[in-house]
């Protein structure tokens, strides 16, 4: 298969692009020899080995046959169903989408609508959820051998100024991380609603960019499960971290926090003794391995399957209409409920 990559920034050029080189030494029996073509209109692309840059989408149908190619959409949340449905007409039907799906549940439904007017294949990504560390956390709760679960906490801190402050039109605190954090406290303890939400602006200075502070979700799941799940773009550390509290012990697990590492940690608590182990995790270039696999066989990888992605996009979605009335800015609750 050949690859083109709309949107060639942060995740495209800086996530997808390097990822997909590491995917084709490893896997080249999915991949054509063809280099990768990536299209960002408008955007100046530095000069890349690994990249051929097309002018535009009819500059990149001619340089890549739609049947064959999987087309990676890294473009902003608000436009996704836009580039998918342009695509559409030039005839491709494989796409791995940037989480989240849809920034609403508007978007939602006509992303739903192309894919069945189209019969589009297509995957999310959703890197913890192939994650090593994911697994372990799965058979824990499995098992039964901690108890009952009882509570969630997934923390997903870092600083983000220079790309907030640069432009996030149209996003909030609830599109940048959080995404990850739901599909996890889903897989991990099933179906929820919203109890509450909350977020704040990012102030530095003089300047604010609303909703692009940081933000809250609280759920109750039908299992009887409580999560809690948190971002902050201001913080000065950078974490992700899931904190599962079952009846008889606690696991503390922590996600790669960048590209820079790909490996995971897990903290084991019961009866007072802990085990801890380091876990080789390169989860995102795990996922790409495995979407591409299911391209090739024709089939949906029931991991990533669109449902998941729904609820997630339905679950923020109802976050951020509580969070719709401005309270004041800062720190102190912009939005809430």
């Amino acid at each position: 298969m050949q690859t083109l990559v709309v949107g060639l920034g942060r995740a495209g050029a800086g996530l997808h692009v390097p990822v997909l080189a590491k995917a084709r030494s490893l896997a080249p029996d999915l991949f054509g020899d063809e280099p990768v073509v990536g299209c960002d209109p408008g955007r100046p692309v530095p000069a890349n080995p690994r990249l051929t840059v097309a002018r535009d989408l009819d500059h990149a149908r001619r340089l890549v046959e739609p049947k064959d190619t999987v087309v990676h959409v890294c473009t902003p949340p608000d436009v996704r169903a836009a580039v998918v449905a342009e695509l559409a007409t030039h005839g491709f039907r494989r796409f791995v989408v940037e989480k989240p799906l849809a920034p609403d549940t508007d978007e939602l439904a006509r992303m739903q609508r192309l894919i069945r007017k189209h019969r589009l294949r297509l995957e999310v990504v959703e890197p913890w959820l192939a994650s090593t560390l994911t697994h372990r956390l799965t058979e824990v709760v499995r098992d039964n051998e901690f108890g009952e679960l009882r509570a969630i906490t997934i923390e997903q801190d870092k600083p983000r100024f220079r790309r907030s402050l640069s432009g996030s039109a149209g996003q909030s605190a609830f599109d940048v991380e959080l995404p990850h954090g739901v599909g996890l406290a889903l897989r991990l303890a099933g179906n929820a609603r919203v109890t509450h939400a909350t977020g704040y602006d990012l102030v530095l200075d003089d300047l604010v960019v609303p909703r692009m502070g940081g933000a809250e979700v609280g759920l109750r799941h039908t299992s009887g499960v409580r999560s809690r799940i948190t971002s902050d773009l201001t913080s000065p550390i950078r974490q992700r971290r899931v904190t599962c509290e079952f009846t008889r012990g606690t696991a503390v697990g922590h996600y790669a926090v960048s590209d820079d590492d790909d490996h995971a940690q897990l903290t084991l608590t019961r009866n007072g003794r802990t085990e801890h182990a380091v876990l080789r995790d390169d989860c995102l270039l795990s996922w790409m391995i495995g979407a591409y696999r299911g391209f090739r066989r024709g089939v949906a990888s029931p991991a990533r399957g669109m449902l998941g992605s729904s609820e997630v996009v339905r679950i923020l979605s109802v976050a951020k209409n509580v969070c719709a009335e401005p309270i004041t800015g800062g720190r102190v609750p912009r939005y809430a409920g």
